[in-house]
């Protein structure tokens, strides 16, 4: 079994991006975005939900933007454009679950750069 107190796992990590724990059919990230930091406008094949831990942003949507804070939580269906944003003074900070998976097992990208980079070189590619 694993288990964690993931809002203080996730409020531990300094990271960027962390992959706790894949599986086959789902994936568990934290992630950490500074002050005037965002994820980047992506879209993304597979299902997500990200529940807010801590600190204050913006999610946008498919066009639709909403303010999210500790204890919100955001379904973003595959396919569609999202973006989130720290609007905040203080770390914006989150877990997701990806279905299927999306990251390399095990990833660590320190920053959105190192993420950036990962992904452009195949270095972040999920499990087959």
């Amino acid at each position: 079994m694993d288990h964690w107190t993931i809002a203080t796992v996730a409020e531990q990590s300094p990271d960027f991006r962390r992959v706790l724990w894949t599986g086959e059919h789902t994936q568990l990230v934290i992630m950490t975005i500074p002050p005037g930091g965002e994820i980047g406008e992506e879209v993304h094949e597979v299902d997500q939900v990200l529940t807010f831990v801590s600190g204050t942003g913006k999610a946008v949507v498919s066009g639709q933007e909403r303010n999210v804070a500790q204890g919100d939580l955001v379904v973003v269906g595959a396919g569609k454009k999202h973006n989130f944003l720290n609007t905040g003074e203080n770390p914006l900070i989150l877990y997701t679950v990806y279905g299927p998976p999306e990251h390399a097992d095990g990833a660590v990208h320190h920053t959105k750069a190192e993420a950036d980079a990962a992904e452009e070189s195949g270095q972040d590619e999920p499990p087959a």
